[in-house]
């Protein structure tokens, strides 16, 4: 399974996008780095550096805030504040770490499932000072006493499920878990979060305040640094002037930032892993939408941009200008949450036989191959597919059926019009009605909240309308710049407008390398924007986090995939990647979203 991003993991989607995707300068959900040019004019002007077109950041600090969970945000701080591991799905690594951009060695769990040990690499900060478990303390005692304004904080996952954290000494610390967890899972999405911060630069108060060793050791010390740090971190104005931010572990120092605008990133010299940077420059330029971004590449004025689901067709083009163009495929997931809170519709979402027939409504193998032109695949499930999957159905429980759809609504009391709404025509709770809370000639009307500046998502709902109206099902479609922000999660006495929301036109979610749903689709989960609950799903999830047994995973997959949570759709590549071909170590792109330019030369 696929577990996406650092821990971006997250929804992600556009909505707090993992953990680790790459944003899409229209600001919509999902991730997709965007082309920057090198220099200051944008354009590639020697072999040291590379433009990459990427949305501007807007947040530093190693410790991700609500709202700031962007994939252009986790790129940009883990090229200067790595976690203490990284992850891939090529390979069989121990847990999927890819050890030689980790800052610690693969940990060694106790028999007893309980303790995990991390030992770190010998590594220094860009100052000189040698990076230590202290550092790795520092952090733990930031998010232990300031989690609820941590955007990774789950009730009961970390630090809550944290018994121990033991400062060995200089090089080892250990960590003990309040109860057995399945290793990878504990690995790959609880201490993939951790990010060393330099202890001797930022434990203190205010930009003159001296360094205090012990202060964050009390809980209203860490309160009050963590507060200087947001502060600070708020304010990226000064994000290149800060002597904060100069302090780095990671390949790139930050050189220049103009907010909503260009930043460049220089090589850290002091850098002593082993993927040090090759380039000396890196520039991150941001445009104002797809077709801003693809002219300027089309006149090559960008060393690595993208190409526009609506403009694959310019391929051959593209590439006769010296590109490779290379889709992006992402560890992730694409889907439709139904709101089953709404106190109109949410009814008709519960009957189970109504989410199969609109689940067979969905042509994903036609919408995946004609709309998206091939740049997408069916999602079947909540696990993905394996990335760069060929687009068919294999896996999938709900085939397109529109006969199958019709003979389900209609057993259960519909009457279904083609020429205009389906109603209930035999209310009730008994057999071939339509089921409990649905009234009499209640109508299969719904308004369905779908993300603006995508033309392949529009085209792909016009498709979707025409085929529901065909047994009379109403979508009313309503394109707004961030579905996510007017589809959040309802409690059953609030006033709910939306039915069904869309915001994975870039994928609605990626994953973690470990692809547990327990932030998706639990009981009252962070990102359960439709509010689906199902014990026997919430048993499974739980499962799937203690449980090193494979079949565990495949369990939960298939029990969701059929029981309908949300409306599987198809999952667009992260994006169309088109880089300059002279510059090598790009491919291959990592399905996690990991974006690692120190690897890039030319």
């Amino acid at each position: 399974m696929k577990p996406l991003k650092k821990a971006r993991s997250a929804i992600a989607l556009a909505a707090s996008c993992a953990l680790m995707a790459l944003a899409a300068c229209s600001g919509g959900s999902g991730s997709t780095p965007k082309g920057a040019a090198t220099g200051a004019t944008g354009g590639g002007n020697g072999s040291d550096s590379v433009s990459v077109a990427m949305v501007t950041p807007s947040w530093i600090m190693p410790i991700s805030a609500p709202g700031k969970t962007q994939g252009e945000n986790g790129i940009f701080r883990s090229l200067m504040f790595p976690t203490l591991y990284d992850f891939t799905l090529e390979g069989t690594s121990d847990y999927h770490i890819k050890t030689e951009r980790s800052l610690a060695e693969i940990p060694q769990v106790s028999d007893d499932g309980l303790t995990y040990t991390i030992k770190l690499k010998d590594l220094t900060w860009s100052d000189g000072k040698p990076l230590t478990t202290r550092d790795v303390e520092f952090w733990y005692n930031l998010i232990k006493h300031n989690k609820k304004n941590w955007a990774s904080y789950r009730e009961g996952g970390f630090p809550d499920n944290v018994a121990e954290f033991k400062v060995v000494d200089d090089k080892t610390v250990t960590v003990t878990t309040t109860e057995p967890y399945a290793p990878g899972y504990f690995i790959g999405n609880q201490l993939n979060s951790i990010v060393p911060m330099p202890h001797h630069a930022w434990a203190k108060t205010s930009d003159d305040g001296k360094v205090d060793p012990e202060l964050d050791r009390s809980e209203q010390g860490a309160k009050d640094i963590f507060a200087y740090l947001t502060k600070a971190s708020e304010d990226p104005n000064s994000y290149a002037t800060n002597p904060l931010w100069q302090t780095v572990s990671g390949p790139w120092k930050l050189k220049s930032f103009v907010p909503s605008g260009e930043v460049v990133l220089e090589a850290n010299d002091a850098y002593q892993g082993e993927d040090k940077a090759k380039l000396k420059t890196l520039l991150f330029k941001p445009f104002t939408s797809d077709d801003s971004e693809f002219n300027t590449l089309r006149s090559g004025g960008i060393d690595y941009g993208y190409i526009p689901a609506g403009s694959i067709a310019q391929k051959a083009f593209i590439e006769s200008q010296g590109y490779t163009v290379e889709p992006w495929y992402g560890w992730s997931i694409t889907y439709m949450p139904f709101n089953f809170n709404n106190p109109q519709t949410g009814p008709i979402f519960k009957q189970k036989y109504v989410r199969q027939a609109m689940q067979h409504l969905i042509d994903q193998q036609t919408i995946s191959k004609v709309i998206w032109q091939d740049m997408a695949a069916p999602t079947c499930g909540p696990v993905p597919q394996r990335p760069g999957a060929a687009g068919s159905l294999e896996g999938c429980v709900y085939d397109f059926n529109p006969d199958k759809a019709k003979q389900l609504l209609e057993s259960h009391g519909w009457e279904v019009n083609p020429d205009g709404v389906t109603t209930c025509k035999n209310p009730g709770t008994g057999e071939g009605q339509c089921g409990e809370g649905i009234d009499q000639g209640k109508e299969m009307r719904f308004k369905v909240t779908s993300q603006s500046g995508f033309s392949a998502t529009t085209k792909m709902f016009a498709e979707l309308k025409s085929q529901f109206a065909k047994l009379g099902i109403v979508l009313d479609i309503q394109e707004v710049p961030d579905s996510v922000a007017v589809s959040q999660a309802c409690k059953p006495d609030q006033e709910c407008t939306w039915d069904l929301s869309f915001f994975g036109s870039q994928a609605s979610w990626y994953f973690p390398v470990y692809a547990s749903g327990q932030r998706l689709f639990a009981t009252d989960a962070p990102v359960n924007l439709g509010s689906y609950s199902n014990p026997q799903a919430d048993a499974l999830i739980e499962k799937t986090l203690r449980s090193s047994d494979e079949s565990v995973m495949k369990q939960y997959n298939d029990f969701l995939a059929e029981d309908l949570p949300v409306l599987w759709m198809p999952n667009p590549v992260n994006r169309v990647s088109a880089f300059k071909s002279d510059i090598k170590g790009i491919h291959p792109q990592e399905p996690t979203l990991g974006m690692y330019p120190q690897d890039w030369s030319r």
